[in-house]
């Protein structure tokens, strides 16, 4: 039983005692109906009781449901990058297969084993793409971003142009969702 059904289920037992009580009071007036009725400081006061509760209840009822409005943000975020760890491991993977691949392009003999590297390599990163994972692409001649980038170094800009921008990309950084998992790693221009 979740916390709502059960502070319903509550509610509700309230909701029958207070019922129940009145229904008492309604007897018990109606046996005694040539007595003279109850105060109206005893009627203000249990309209006041019956308000407070009201009140606590709708108190009640509102933390609740910011509470489950709450928890299901969490749980959706949590699923959104339940996987970070595994892919934050596989992209060193990935690295290594960029690395294979060129290093085999020289290499006559090595087509087939290239073309191998390669089908595994598209394999992986259309894996790791459909779980969420992009590689943030054409970061050279762009302004260096520290919220996504890691300059690495700065050498003397090639041309005026790329002063304070970047020159060269070490590591490609990546992104799961929007959510940085690994920073570029990037040489500016100075």
């Amino acid at each position: 039983m979740n916390n709502k059904e059960q502070v319903d289920q509550e509610m509700n037992l309230n909701d029958e005692n207070i019922n129940d009580a009145t229904a008492e009071n309604i007897s018990s007036e109606m046996d005694f109906e040539g007595v003279e009725p109850q105060n109206s400081s005893e009627d203000n006061k249990l309209e006041y009781e019956v308000a407070d509760l009201k009140d606590k209840y709708l108190r009640l009822y509102s933390d609740f449901e910011n509470y489950r409005k709450r928890t299901a943000k969490e749980r959706l975020d949590l699923i959104t990058t339940a996987s970070e760890e595994v892919i934050k491991d596989m992209i060193p993977v990935v690295d290594d297969f960029e690395r294979a691949l060129k290093a085999s392009e020289n290499e006559i003999e090595g087509s087939k084993v290239r073309e191998g590297n390669l089908l595994i390599f598209q394999k992986l990163v259309n894996t790791l793409g459909s779980k969420g994972l992009k590689p943030m692409e054409d970061l050279i001649g762009k302004p260096f971003d520290p919220e996504t980038q890691e300059a690495i170094t700065q050498i003397p800009a090639p041309s005026e142009d790329l002063k304070g921008k970047i020159v060269d990309v070490i590591e490609k950084g990546y992104v799961l969702g929007d959510k940085v998992v690994r920073y570029a790693k990037v040489v500016t221009g100075a």
